[in-house]
């Protein structure tokens, strides 16, 4: 369950100062490696890193660049913004 106390933008900021340069690439590789950066914090489990992510996502402080359904633009980036 993720805490209504959690502050997403700074949660957003962390997690994009975790992040190698020029990373993530890809939806699915990079939606699994910002899972993985969550759990490197440890402050969240498996399933809270997950819907973390998948909330991050559709409040718009992550966005896929390009359309995971296409395998030509599969391979884009991911913008990483902590201010929505």
């Amino acid at each position: 369950m993720i805490s209504d106390d959690l502050d997403l933008q700074q949660l957003t900021a962390d997690l994009k100062n975790l992040l190698p340069h020029g990373e993530p690439v890809g939806y699915l590789r990079g939606k699994s490696l910002m899972r993985d950066m969550l759990l490197s914090m440890n402050r969240f489990s498996e399933l809270e890193a997950e819907e973390l992510i998948d909330t991050l996502e559709a409040r718009g402080f992550l966005r896929f660049l390009g359309d995971p359904s296409e395998r030509s633009v599969a391979d884009s980036h991911w913008e990483i913004s902590p201010h929505s």
